[in-house]
């Protein structure tokens, strides 16, 4: 884990590509007390480990199925495709049997990428895990805190630039989206949690890679308010219906959803699972 100091951060972004309806504004000061943050996405193996412990299991093996990109699923699991798509999300496929140990669907395995992060997990699947740790998950302003690594409203944890100078520093999708990814940055799909270059703080892939889940709550306007409550070591807003994913994940494109941005949100139900997201712990 790396420490993360106390004190003030300019939170959130007003980007010209943004997404104002998603609450990325406004620009606020923010202060946090000092916390202790995983350097890196808690990984498969990771995760096989707490299970193992545990007996552990989630909401997407109690449900039976979780969504698996299309152009990811295994060949041995293309029996296991049910009915319906997402509207408006063709390239998701519920896939029965996938899993965080067969994150592609049924034939394949997580032992086949055990630095890479976990994912299928759900919010109450990272709440477990973390619990059972002695951590907890971040608040969304500790997590933006730690993902800016000390830079002030940089577009992304090295600048403001996506590709400087040519080079990849993060994973997200390359190519046309959803039809085309010519993996230029080295990877179609998940990286392994060390991949590229870690932030001021010393964290990886907090851009790029898989979504993360936060502690709290989702609101799009919850934040505006300038209050105590809201400034000082926020804790979000109380909502059991949505909890905060941040981060962006190694499908996020400009044309689609460049959320990749540190300053970008959406949300997820607690329960939901899907092949890009994960989570890492604090302390």
């Amino acid at each position: 884990m790396q420490q993360i100091p106390g004190g003030s951060f300019d939170m959130g972004g007003e980007d010209a590509d943004g997404f104002p309806a998603d609450g990325e504004g406004p620009i606020r000061s923010v202060e946090t007390a000092s916390f202790l943050i995983d350097s890196c996405a808690v990984t498969t193996s990771e995760f096989a480990r707490f299970v193992e412990r545990t007996g552990y299991v989630t909401d997407a093996e109690r449900y039976g199925w979780s969504f698996v990109f299309a152009a990811a699923v295994h060949p041995a699991a293309f029996g296991h495709i049910m009915d319906g798509r997402l509207p408006g999300t063709p390239w998701w496929l519920a896939v029965k049997g996938a899993c965080w140990k067969c994150p592609d669907g049924p034939g394949s395995d997580w032992r086949d990428r055990p630095d890479h992060p976990v994912v299928h997990v759900s919010w109450n699947d990272a709440q477990a895990f973390a619990s059972a740790c002695g951590r907890r998950l971040p608040t969304e302003a500790e997590w933006e805190k730690a993902a800016r690594g000390g830079r002030n409203q940089s577009r992304f944890p090295w600048g403001d630039e996506l590709e400087p100078d040519g080079r990849h520093m993060c994973n997200v999708w390359q190519g046309r989206f959803p039809t085309d990814n010519t993996a230029a940055d080295g990877f179609l799909m998940t990286a392994p949690v060390r991949s590229f270059e870690p932030n001021g703080y010393g964290l990886y892939n907090t851009a790029g890679n898989v979504w993360e889940w936060c502690n709290d709550g989702w609101s799009p306007v919850w934040h505006v308010e300038e209050t105590t409550a809201t400034r000082v070591n926020p804790v979000g807003p109380s909502n059991d219906e949505a909890k905060v994913i941040r981060g962006g994940s190694y499908l996020c494109h400009a044309s689609y959803c460049n959320r990749y941005r540190l300053s970008a949100r959406t949300f997820n139900s607690p329960d939901s699972s899907a092949a890009n997201t994960g989570f890492r712990c604090a302390l």
